[in-house]
């Protein structure tokens, strides 16, 4: 299962900790973290010490499951990472994508997506593919969509520092293995 999909316009490599400049540098950008933390860029040291050596424990816990550095296939440059990340018991994957700012807007998202979703349920097999976001980021939920999730549910969680759009509530998308198997017939 280390084979990760490639797309057209992207190939996905494991993350390693000599990744930490460039996230460190992704999530410093105010509009990139807009719907995440209100703006507000992730420290070095969290990146660093606590974020990158849980991620990467990840790989041989959930082999084929896991956060991985999006590359332009070209130029090999760094825009950003795409995610299945693991339920507890690894039957289910979380779907996530975070692009630098230079790249919304060409489809990048929904290309990743779609071959993080296809991945997930041909190769790695899993049950679900699910993803959140707040209910006002139009932007992911269009990939969500896009990337054959549907809409499940809207809920309300409680936050010690709302952002704008917290009033709004989170929503929920989810694919299943069963959905995914009769949409390829």
């Amino acid at each position: 299962m280390s084979d990760l999909p490639c797309t057209e316009r992207l190939r996905f490599r494991r993350l390693t900790m000599a990744d930490v400049d460039e996230l460190v540098d992704l999530d410093s950008d105010p509009e990139v973290m807009r719907f995440l933390s209100g703006g507000v860029a992730t420290p070095l040291a969290t990146v660093r010490d606590e974020q990158l050596p849980r991620l990467l424990a990840q790989y041989e816990r959930h082999p084929g499951l896991g956060r991985w550095a999006a590359l332009d296939r070209e130029t090999g440059d760094f825009l950003g990472w795409f995610a299945l990340d693991p339920s507890a018991d690894g039957t289910e994957a979380e779907l996530g994508y975070r692009l630098r700012r230079s790249t919304w807007g060409l489809g990048l998202a929904t290309e990743g997506s779609r071959a993080l979703v296809r991945y997930a349920f041909d190769t790695v097999g899993v049950r679900r593919v699910w993803a959140e976001t707040m209910t006002v980021n139009e932007r992911s939920r269009r990939v969500m969509a896009k990337a054959g999730l549907r809409y499940l549910r809207t809920f309300h969680l409680q936050w010690d520092h709302p952002i704008p759009g917290t009033e709004h509530g989170e929503v929920e998308y989810e694919l299943r293995a069963e959905e995914w198997a009769a949409a390829q017939e």
